[in-house]
């Protein structure tokens, strides 16, 4: 039985997933390995926090090659992530200020929020360039509330990245970006499945499922 042309590659949701969050969970595993108890070393902090940025710069630039080596394509935000990943981590480095690699995530917000709010008045949801292969069938109307909400959304997590990293120690940040933001843009994804439905998801989905001839 052969493939179809553009069939995605077996696994490629949780490949996706290895890619965007993978290089945040290195990052964390790292500096919690080198970083001592609360107070006790400032700098022994400070060089857990310059270890794990380094292998934070490392496994973003790792994921942007395994992105188009095994998915065969790189995406603008994964292109632009891991620019500033580099920007913002070779900073943190070079200044040994923790501040930039916590600025870093409110710098992505703010430019995924006003990317997809300017495209949505001026009519063109910039979603739909990015993401149409994994919403096919979704119809303007869909993408439009789709872009408009993202980009809501990303203005509302850059707020809550800039509350929590000048409320909270650098450890419980770190812990924040994978215990809170990660659910809360989980919840946010699926709780968007209704408005998909209504706007042509579902239908494209049966009219893949009744024109599919049978497989040997």
């Amino acid at each position: 039985m052969s493939q179809e042309p553009n069939a995605k590659p077996a696994g490629s949701g949780l490949l996706n997933l290895l890619v965007d969050y993978g290089p945040v969970a290195v990052f964390f595993a790292v500096y919690k390995h080198y970083s001592p108890p609360a107070g006790e070393d400032a700098v022994a902090e400070v060089a857990a926090v310059i270890r794990g940025t380094g292998s934070f710069m490392v496994a973003a630039v790792i994921a942007l090659a395994v992105s188009k080596w095994k998915l065969g394509k790189i995406s603008p935000m994964l292109w632009l992530s891991t620019a500033l990943i580099v920007v913002f981590g070779g900073l943190t480095v070079f200044l040994h200020d923790e501040t930039w690699i916590q600025i870093k995530p409110t710098a992505i917000y703010l430019l995924f929020g006003v990317s997809l709010l300017i495209g949505v008045a001026r009519g063109r949801p910039l979603l739909k360039y990015l993401l149409q292969a994994a919403f096919e069938g979704l119809n303007d109307l869909g993408w439009m509330k789709l872009s408009r909400n993202w980009g809501l959304f990303f203005f509302a997590l850059a707020a809550l990245n800039e509350v929590l990293r000048r409320q909270l120690s650098f450890g419980d940040w770190i812990a924040a970006k994978l215990w809170l933001f990660m659910p809360l843009t989980f919840l946010f994804t699926f709780a968007h499945i209704p408005m998909l439905l209504r706007h042509g998801l579902a239908e494209q989905a049966e009219g893949e499922v009744l024109s599919d001839p049978p497989h040997e």
